[in-house]
């Protein structure tokens, strides 16, 4: 047996197949990825089990987190603290151009493997670990059959997920906790931003280069572009 103190309560876990090393990480408070990602579904089921034994209440939520931003940042702390480990089960680049990919978009933006550094950053984060194309195809509720939440946290504004489909939800875990957006941004309003100031930008080349060629002719053309009489 192993014993120590946490800054809630003191707990002994049992040494098996090296699996108390990787929960002692998690606990320690550590921002390092390679305690905090979990991609393999045994092991992960493995150390639920053990923190689940250990009295620790478990919540879970799930996404792409990409262009991450304060809504994301609030939204993992409302989900933190419905539990004492929340586990975040993350989006694949093949997954996410499958749910959330549009016309003249490209999605994700930021790469898997980067979303899943910048998450293992945020405080609230104790586990993170992979919802993929090939097992969402299989089973849509896959990821949540391994962790089984004491809580599954949800956005109101996950566009995909029916009310019908929270209701299926609800037999897979302890409690379905519905958050509304915790901002006003989101990241497809970001990135229309960033789509409508680049169109801009794209304007003031073009007309400049008009007005340029014109004015080596001896003749003033001006589009009357803001910032200019």
């Amino acid at each position: 047996m192993l014993s120590w103190d946490n800054t809630r309560t003191r707990i002994v876990l049992n040494i098996e197949k090296g699996e108390s090393m990787s929960v002692k990480n998690i606990l320690s408070g550590s921002s390092c990825f390679e305690d905090r990602y979990i991609p393999d579904y045994d092991k992960l089921r493995d150390t639920i089990s053990s923190l689940r034994n250990s009295d620790y209440k478990i919540s879970m939520t799930q996404g792409v987190y990409d262009l991450l931003h304060i809504g994301h940042v609030r939204y993992i702390a409302k989900a933190k603290a419905c539990g004492d480990i929340l586990v975040v089960a993350v989006d694949t680049d093949e997954y996410t151009r499958k749910r959330k990919q549009k016309a003249n978009e490209r999605r994700p933006v930021v790469p898997f493997e980067e979303r899943l550094e910048l998450l293992s950053n945020i405080r609230g984060v104790d586990i993170l670990t992979i919802r993929d194309l090939k097992e969402h195809e299989a089973d849509p509720d896959f990821v949540i059959k391994v962790v089984k939440p004491d809580v599954l946290i949800m956005s109101r504004s996950t566009q995909d997920v029916s009310t019908a489909k929270h209701e299926e939800l609800k037999a897979l875990c302890g409690r379905l906790e519905i958050l509304e957006p915790q901002a006003e941004t989101s990241t497809s309003k970001v990135l229309r931003e960033l789509l409508i100031d680049g169109a801009g930008g794209l304007v003031d080349c073009i007309t400049d280069a008009i007005e340029g060629y014109y004015a080596k002719a001896g003749r003033v053309v001006n589009f009357g572009k803001e910032g200019k009489p």
